[in-house]
């Protein structure tokens, strides 16, 4: 017991020592950037310092009643973030759905896969032109380019899930007389977890893609996307460098809030 105890121990202390380490790895490479930035001299390639003061002079320099955002922040990542959570969790309470229906029957699954890989093998930005026609510029049409992109990995991965569901498992069920919907709950959901979060992450990170895409088109009037070809046109450099600066560090709190809710779920030991 005191060798497992201890394994248990060593396994746990793991995340906190790769999250010191990927402290100086950070700061090496922000100051490699402002070295070769400051050196290079050029007006196209600011330094991270002027970067991130610009950025903090545009969008978090607000009143602490405010959570310290300006109102150029509340227009630019507010609209943003709300379309892509709408995409995201339609994408995410559709895929999960239709992925389970699907991988508890092996035929329903045969039959769907060769459309399944068909559709989400279809770049999702080639179909704006279509989600323009259907619902016109705007925010429908954000939200429905959206979903479309996420939803497939969700989909496939809860699926394979669902049919990787351990047979024994399910005769146990059967010999315990669950309900379908107890057999849902207690069984196919709890083992197919793993691959469902896998889809979900693919899902954010194309969301977040597609929500920047679909705000770069004509129509809109708020966002980061937009944020950014208004900069572009007004050849601001820094505003555009702060943008794509604001969306790596939004990618990354997502991604992290998302693996955090997964190692809850699932009880493991991984981080971001």
């Amino acid at each position: 017991m005191d060798a497992r105890a201890a394994g248990r121990a060593a396994v746990t202390r793991r995340p906190a020592l790769g999250d010191l380490l990927r402290l100086p790895v950070l700061a090496l490479a922000v100051g490699m950037w402002e070295l070769a930035a400051r050196t290079h001299g050029s007006v196209f390639f600011p330094p991270p310092s002027r970067i991130g003061r610009h950025a903090y002079d545009l969008w978090f320099s607000g009143p602490a009643g405010h959570l310290f955002l300006t109102d150029a922040a509340v227009d630019t990542i507010g609209p943003s973030l709300g379309r892509m959570a709408a995409g995201f969790l339609l994408a995410a309470a559709v895929g999960i759905a239709l992925g389970v229906a699907i991988g508890r029957s092996r035929r329903v699954y045969a039959l769907c896969d060769p459309v399944l890989q068909f559709a989400r093998a279809v770049p999702p930005p080639a179909l704006v032109p279509v989600f323009v026609v259907v619902f016109d510029f705007g925010t429908p049409m954000q939200i429905a380019s959206i979903v479309f992109s996420a939803v497939w990995p969700v989909l496939v991965n809860t699926a394979e899930g669902a049919r990787g569901t351990d047979p024994l498992r399910l005769d146990v069920a059967s010999v315990l007389r669950l309900s379908p919907l107890e057999r849902l709950r207690f069984v196919i959901v709890p083992s197919a977890l793993p691959r469902i979060f896998a889809g979900l992450r693919l899902s954010l990170s194309l969301a977040l893609i597609l929500m920047v895409f679909s705000e770069l088109l004509p129509g809109t009037e708020n966002g980061i996307g937009f944020t950014l070809t208004d900069a572009q046109s007004r050849s601001d450099l820094l505003t555009v460098w702060a943008a794509l600066m604001l969306l790596g560090v939004l990618g990354y709190l997502l991604n992290t809030g998302l693996l955090v809710l997964e190692r809850r779920l699932l009880g493991t030991g991984r981080t971001a």
